[in-house]
């Protein structure tokens, strides 16, 4: 009887210590596609990250419910999570390369790019007037796009000009304005082309952002803000600006390994050295559409 006590108060510890807690829970329904069980865990492993978010998802129903902290992230924050391992949901696509690596048996039927394809048969008009709706569609699809990363763009050039008057205090302030314009970005209106790039860069934009915005430390800044400018700059190139943009290297930068920014400004103000070495560097690409 001893021992059966033992080994229940042991079982009730193993269980007790592998629960783990979400703070601040909101619990929340959302339509994920999937097929099979080898969805189901990989959706699940997608949204699991602990004591922030969880989900279980129905192959059946297709439905997920999903807790999570509401301090730490948002029901976007996992549903990007789980598009980016591959499964389209409510709000999002996945890109099509993250598709495209599931398993055969995953790759449930794309509701979405199949009912835009029905509707395109639907309203199919005569050719003079597809070739004008078409260049329409995809002007329109530019300008939303467009608009919809303008605070992103103006959020990393403050930044960049924080970081050339190698101000930490401010260069903080000017990434959380960033991660702010990020967060706000609606991925279901951007641009097809668009919306596959975003959904790639947004984790790492999100992370370099946090960094920047988490320390006054001007190196620390400096070193994550190469990776955000990298990122930036495939951004950029897709997202057809209406200004120039130049993407500028310096070469001391990075330990002499050398790094770029971009600028909205043809003149060289480094980032990366500020008033120290200010014009170190060269354009190397002028951005334009």
């Amino acid at each position: 009887m001893k021992s059966f006590i033992l080994l229940a108060f042991a079982t009730l510890l193993i269980t007790t210590t592998g629960f783990t807690q979400i703070d601040n829970t909101v619990t929340v329904n959302a339509k994920i596609a999937g097929n099979c069980g080898m969805c189901k865990n990989a959706i699940e492993k997608a949204a699991d990250k602990k004591k922030i978010s969880k989900a279980t998802w129905d192959k059946d129903t297709k439905l997920a419910s999903i807790t999570y902290d509401s301090k730490k992230t948002s029901l976007d924050g996992v549903l990007k999570d789980i598009a980016l391992a591959g499964y389209d949901n409510q709000h999002f696509l996945a890109p099509d390369d993250a598709y495209n690596k599931l398993p055969e048996c995953c790759k449930y039927k794309r509701e979405s790019k199949q009912t835009v394809a029905n509707q395109a048969l639907q309203t199919a008009p005569t050719s003079h007037q597809n070739h004008e709706g078409h260049d329409q569609n995809r002007q329109d699809n530019t300008i939303q796009a467009t608009n919809q990363l303008t605070a992103v763009f103006d959020s990393y050039f403050t930044l960049k000009d924080a970081l050339v008057k190698t101000d930490g205090a401010q260069a903080s302030v000017k990434a959380k304005e960033l991660k702010t314009a990020i967060d706000a970005v609606k991925m279901d209106k951007l641009a097809t082309d668009v919306h596959t790039v975003w959904m790639k860069l947004v984790n790492g934009l999100t992370e370099d952002a946090e960094h920047i915005n988490e320390t006054k430390d001007i190196a620390h800044q400096r070193d994550h803000f190469m990776s955000l400018s990298k990122n930036m700059y495939e951004l950029i190139k897709v997202s057809k600006t209406t200004d120039p943009v130049y993407y500028q290297f310096c070469p001391m930068a990075n330990n002499g390994k050398g790094a770029n920014w971009l600028s909205r400004e043809a003149g060289i103000k480094n980032p990366y050295y500020g008033a120290q070495m200010l014009t170190c560097g060269k354009t190397v690409e002028t951005i334009k559409q």
